[in-house]
């Protein structure tokens, strides 16, 4: 069967992949820190869609369990990579130390490089797969350095689909507004100024990027809204989206 590597895949967007994808009748590999947790989800995923099911506990900061991944990876016949593991830091540039904005570099900017190219080079080699790399509408937004590294995702998977991309290998940035997931939470962010209608269903955003890869966009913008008010803040003066952006910090 397919085998489907998803990491962060125990909660949020990332649990909302293994499901889709294990629907479909791939078999999954969930990669998250949380070893517990993993167990749960990845005996779930195989009770309730019979697929086959495998985990590794991770932390994509850290070079050594990247590598580990990567020679997963390599090891496996992965034919779907969701870069999907990530995580906000709650404060601007010169309110976090250094070793923060460094571990937020890593996991949401290296790990990702790493493990496409380790997935990539066999599907060029067999002529099919699939890559979703998880970024966000702040990624065309004046946001910090959360902002920068979801840019950089998004520059990033335009370009390998515009180089390897063909009928049958499929690579796309998928760039949600605001997901009612634990990420805000985790977070600390106070989200209550934030209306209701701009907030996105996890299943629903997932759905709809799995529709976008599979007809071939390069980048993905789940749900018309979020398509219109992506467009409208490009007419928005990086101050003012700045000043937006305190808003749940």
């Amino acid at each position: 069967m397919p085998t489907a590597l998803i990491t962060g895949g125990t909660s949020g967007l990332g649990y909302a992949f293994a499901k889709a994808l294990a629907s479909e009748g791939n078999d999954i590999v969930l990669v998250a820190r949380d070893e517990q947790r993993l167990r749960r989800v990845a005996s779930a995923l195989a009770a309730t869609y019979g697929v086959t099911t495998s985990i590794d506990s991770a932390d994509l900061a850290r070079r050594e369990d990247v590598e580990r991944i990567e020679a997963l990876v390599t090891a496996e016949r992965v034919d779907i990579l969701i870069n999907n593991a990530g995580f906000g830091t709650g404060a601007s540039f010169l309110d976090n130390d250094l070793a923060t904005e460094q571990r937020s570099l890593d996991v949401l900017i290296t790990a990702v490089l790493r493990l496409t190219y380790a997935a990539l080079k066999p599907m060029v080699e067999r002529g099919s797969g699939e890559v979703v790399s998880v970024s966000s509408v702040s990624g065309f937004l004046a946001r910090g350095t959360y902002g920068a590294h979801k840019a950089w995702v998004i520059r990033f998977s335009r370009s390998m689909n515009a180089q390897y991309g063909t009928r049958d290998l499929r690579l796309m940035a998928v760039c949600p507004g605001f997901v009612r997931t634990e990420f805000h939470a985790r977070l600390g962010a106070d989200t209550r100024r934030i209306p209701n209608w701009m907030w996105l269903d996890a299943d629903q955003t997932v759905r709809e990027a799995l529709g976008d890869l599979r007809r071939g966009k390069a980048v993905s913008i789940p749900t018309r809204r979020w398509r219109l008010l992506t467009r409208a803040s490009q007419l928005v003066p990086d101050r003012q989206i700045a000043k937006f952006a305190k808003l749940g910090r």
